[in-house]
C-alpha cells in the first residue's frame, strides 16, 4: 500500500526518468543530423549523354559534387530523357542515389548494386561491351564521373610485352570468350547461355524458351 506522503517522491522519480530519456533522444538526433551532408547553395556538376542499348532516346545524366573536409564527395544525381515512359523510374532512382550520396555511404556499393540488376528482356551489347540492364549503363557513367572529378583514383594500367609470343592457353580462353559473347543473359537461370534458334530465345543451360510462353 502506497502512503500519501510518498506521492511527491514517486512523481519526481518519473520526471527524472523522462528527462533523461529526452536527453538521450536529442543526442541521437543531433548525431544522425551531423552524419547527413547538407547541400550547399552552389555545387559543381558534370553532364553525361548516354546512348543506351535499352531505350530509344538518349539519356542525360547530371552528377554534382562538393568539397568536404579536403576531399570531393558526390551529392546528387539527375536523369532526364525525351522518352517519358520511364520518367517515374528515373525520379525514384535519382532520389534514392542522392540520399545515399549525402549519407557518405560507400560509393562502390552503389555501383555494384546497379550493375547487378538484370533486365527482364535480357542483356544487350553496346560498343563491344555487354550490359545486363540500363541501370548497369548508368552505373558505368557514375563510375566514370567518380574518376573524372577525382572521387576515385584511376587504376594504373600496365602493358606486358612478351616479344610476340602468344600463349596457347590465352588463345583458347579468348576463343571461349568470343563464343560466349553470342549469348544473352537467361531470365530463368541468370547465366549467359541464351541464344536465338529459329527466331526464339532458347537457353542451353536450363532449357528456357521465350516462345513456350
Amino acid at each position: 500500500m502506497i502512503e500519501l506522503n510518498k506521492k511527491d517522491f514517486e512523481i519526481k522519480k518519473i520526471k527524472e526518468d523522462l528527462s533523461s530519456e529526452a536527453k538521450n533522444n536529442e543526442a541521437l538526433a543531433s548525431k544522425s543530423s551531423e552524419e547527413i551532408m547538407t547541400r550547399p547553395d552552389v555545387v559543381d556538376a558534370k553532364v553525361y549523354k548516354l546512348k543506351s542499348a535499352f531505350v530509344n532516346k538518349s539519356v542525360f545524366i547530371t552528377l554534382s559534387y562538393m568539397e568536404d573536409g579536403g576531399r570531393k564527395r558526390p551529392i546528387e544525381i539527375f536523369i532526364n530523357s525525351k522518352d517519358l515512359s520511364r520518367s517515374h523510374e528515373y525520379v525514384m532512382l535519382t532520389r534514392l542515389i542522392s540520399a545515399v550520396f549525402r549519407r557518405d555511404a560507400d560509393v562502390m556499393f552503389i555501383l555494384e548494386e546497379l550493375q547487378g540488376i538484370l533486365d527482364p528482356e535480357g542483356g544487350r551489347f553496346k560498343e563491344g561491351n555487354f550490359y545486363q540492364s540500363l541501370y548497369a549503363e548508368i552505373a558505368e557513367v557514375i563510375e566514370r564521373f567518380f574518376y573524372d572529378v577525382g572521387i576515385l583514383e584511376k587504376p594504373v594500367s600496365t602493358v606486358i610485352s612478351n616479344d610476340g609470343i602468344v600463349n596457347n592457353s590465352i588463345e583458347s580462353n579468348m576463343g571461349e570468350y568470343n563464343m560466349n559473347n553470342n549469348f544473352k543473359i537467361c531470365p530463368a537461370c541468370s547465366n549467359q547461355t541464351l541464344k536465338v534458334e529459329n527466331g526464339c530465345d532458347v537457353c542451353i543451360q536450363c532449357g528456357y524458351s521465350k516462345c513456350d510462353k
